[in-house]
């Protein structure tokens, strides 16, 4: 098989991996309500497929330096969230979601321009969280109404996730890891929830989705340095087990504090 065919038919079984994940997910989002929902949507579901092909491709110290860079960029996808919850309170999704958008490239492109470590990845986002989360939880609780899916939703969140994985598999070996990490955490979930709910149910409805997601993207950015930590000292499988692991114990253990909080108030 000539060289060419064959990554052409890797790629494109790689991004249709991804394109069944992130539909499974989806599915999962839609039945189970805003709190449910905003857990399954800050698991790994674009990030962790991207990474798991870069694995593939890319030796041990490649998905390291890698997560260094994707470190601080889940601090600017929860300063996206926050543009995005404020602005669409009033807002149409163009000015919401576009003027959300914008804030992340801007602050990914800064990003992409320093040699991050450890310290300073963990150091951004706990600020980052720690001003968020607050001026977050007033947003939080709003009336869900009925949603009713169209045909197209799942297909596009799908197509998204699976160009996101083919531009990272396709360009990581002349990016580097640095740009590699960044692109891998542009935030696909979030971006999909908000052009397929705001039309549909209304800004404030649709932020409040992201609004409870804050806790459960605080895990993803601990996840991702457990990532780093794993790939550089046991390699990029026991890496990726471990951030996997780390980010299901941690949305599973919001559920049961929030199940739990729920019950003693009945």
């Amino acid at each position: 098989m000539p060289p060419e065919l064959h990554f052409i038919l890797l790629l494109v079984l790689r991004m249709a991996i991804a394109a069944a994940f992130v539909v499974s997910a989806s599915i999962i989002t839609e039945r189970s309500g805003p709190v449910i929902g905003a857990l399954v949507a800050t698991l790994p579901i674009s990030a962790g497929p991207s990474y798991v092909f870069l694995a593939l491709d890319h030796d041990a110290a490649f998905i390291a330096q890698g997560a260094l860079s994707s470190l601080p960029v889940n601090a600017a996808t929860i300063i996206l969230g926050l543009t995005y919850v404020v602005l669409a309170q009033r807002h149409s999704l163009l000015v919401s979601c576009g003027a959300a958008v914008g804030v992340w490239i801007v602050l990914a492109s800064i990003i992409r321009m320093f040699d991050w470590t450890l310290t300073a990845g963990l150091a951004v986002n706990l600020v980052a969280f720690g001003i968020c989360i607050p001026l977050l939880a007033r947003y939080r609780h709003v009336k869900m109404p009925l949603v009713t899916r169209r045909w197209y939703d799942i297909p596009f969140r799908a197509s998204l996730v699976a160009t996101l994985v083919a531009i990272v598999v396709s360009t990581s070996g002349w990016v580097g890891p640095r740009v590699s990490g960044v692109i891998a955490l542009y935030p696909i979930v979030f971006t999909s929830m908000m052009v397929i709910l705001h039309p549909r149910i209304g800004g404030p409805p649709t932020a409040a989705v992201l609004a409870n997601s804050a806790w459960g993207l605080l895990g993803f950015g601990m996840a991702i340095a457990v990532l780093h930590v794993g790939a550089l000292n046991f390699g990029s499988a026991i890496g990726l087990s471990l951030a996997l692991a780390t980010c299901i114990t941690w949305n599973l253990t919001l559920w049961w504090n929030g199940r739990r909080k729920r019950m003693a108030s009945a």
